[in-house]
């Protein structure tokens, strides 16, 4: 039927992709390869080899690799460099995890000599527009099976029928009506859409949210937090020098303890729908509220504005799927450029839902000078009579503006 005799999966070892696993088999006739990462998720992976084995995938043909470094490193801190916001509230944890996944799934198509690649978003969303321009970006000549394009099993009704016809485990969740909400979690967030939420006048159920308490139940008492940034980065969190992964992963902690982080969000979809979601980032609404301060004292105004007018567009390259492309590659080096002297600390107080920050300092970078900016006698160090001539050349068009409407 094909000419496909190898294809890598991204496997989660859930019902959709054990579905898909075994329709690849069947409708292709070829060799699958399972590949599951894990970015963070917080669920437990060996399952998903156990069941990959079941259905005579090979052992040397299943992937499950930690990426949860690399992830952070090399795709969640280059997107805050930029203080990326999608729409002016969504921080991408979903999007951002797209290209990483493409990024491994074609190294082990060749690593394993596969043809082709296949995923389990739908024909609905955005994840197959980010995970497919991904593939082509890294490999022009790859195949890619999109299964929720090709198959007619396009209803959870039709799904179960099949998977009970051959022999796929489906647990109790799916037997007795399955999770209300389609999730997705890693590092940086954890998503929910779906089912009860496809009304967008209902307020989410307070038992959906997994990593936040609510902001009326958080301590009482506020919890300070020192930042520290090398170059845009943070490197240390009270003194404590981790890895990219260790700061991400106790700022989320920190974060869901005291209900930061929620965002209930109607989205425009690249794909031209909109779409109802609720996320939970702790971890990122702290980095997000603590680069921009650093930034506040270490940043040139003028580069700073610059940043702020790019990143919307920054921000829609990554949440409509262009990692990989040469503009977004191009804007990174700008912005990475303008972080070398991003050095220093904050201080943020996390109370009830509230990152409120407290305090910032650079000893060898800041550009805040108290002799200058003072309220006191600055002993000559401003003068402000050059205000005068600054005003009235600023002023100049507008005064000309002016009497012209006056002679009308």
């Amino acid at each position: 039927m094909s000419d496909i005799k190898k294809a890598v999966l991204a496997y989660s070892g859930g019902l959709d992709t054990s579905v898909i696993l075994k329709w690849l088999q069947d409708t292709y006739q070829c060799e699958v390869v399972t590949f599951t990462a894990d970015i963070g998720q917080g669920e437990e992976l060996e399952p998903a080899r156990k069941k990959a084995l079941q259905f005579g995938i090979k052992p040397e043909n299943i992937f499950i690799d930690d990426l949860r470094e690399e992830f952070v490193r090399d795709f969640v801190f280059p997107m805050f460099r930029a203080n990326t916001v999608y729409e002016g509230e969504y921080l991408l944890g979903t999007s951002i995890a797209r290209p990483l996944i493409a990024k491994r799934q074609i190294e082990i198509a060749a690593k394993t000599g596969a043809q082709a690649v296949s995923h389990g978003a739908t024909g609905k969303g955005n994840d197959q527009v980010r995970f497919e321009l991904g593939y082509y970006a890294l490999n022009p000549a790859i195949k890619v099976i999109a299964p929720w394009r090709e198959w007619d099993l396009l209803s959870r009704e039709k799904l179960m029928a099949y998977a009970e016809k051959n022999g796929i485990p489906i647990d109790m969740k799916h037997k007795q009506g399955g999770s209300p909400y389609s999730m997705d979690a890693n590092l940086l967030h954890i998503s929910f859409e779906g089912r009860h939420l496809e009304d967008p006048a209902a307020e989410a159920e307070e038992s959906m949210w997994r990593w936040t308490v609510s902001p009326e139940k958080a301590p009482d008492a506020a919890e300070y937090l020192d930042i520290e940034y090398k170059q845009g980065d943070i490197v240390a969190l009270n003194g404590k020098q981790l890895s990219p992964a260790q700061v991400l992963t106790q700022l989320n902690t920190l974060g869901g303890k005291h209900g930061i982080g929620r965002l209930d969000l109607v989205e425009n979809r690249y794909v031209g729908m909109k779409s109802r979601g609720c996320y939970e980032t702790p971890g990122g609404t702290i980095m997000l509220k603590a680069h921009r301060a650093i930034e506040s004292i270490t940043l040139d105004r003028e580069v700073a504005h610059l940043k702020d007018d790019l990143m919307p567009r920054y921000a829609s390259m990554i949440y409509n799927g262009y990692w990989w492309s040469p503009e977004r590659r191009a804007l990174q080096t700008l912005i990475d450029s303008t972080q070398q002297n991003v050095n220093g600390w904050v201080r943020v107080k996390l109370y009830k839902g509230n990152v409120i920050v407290v305090g910032r300092d650079s000893k060898t970078n800041s550009l805040f000078d108290p002799t200058i900016a003072t309220f006191e006698d600055d002993r000559g160090a401003y003068d402000q009579k050059d205000a005068a001539g600054f005003i009235k050349l600023n002023a100049l068009r507008l005064r000309i503006a002016s009497k012209l409407n006056q002679k009308k």
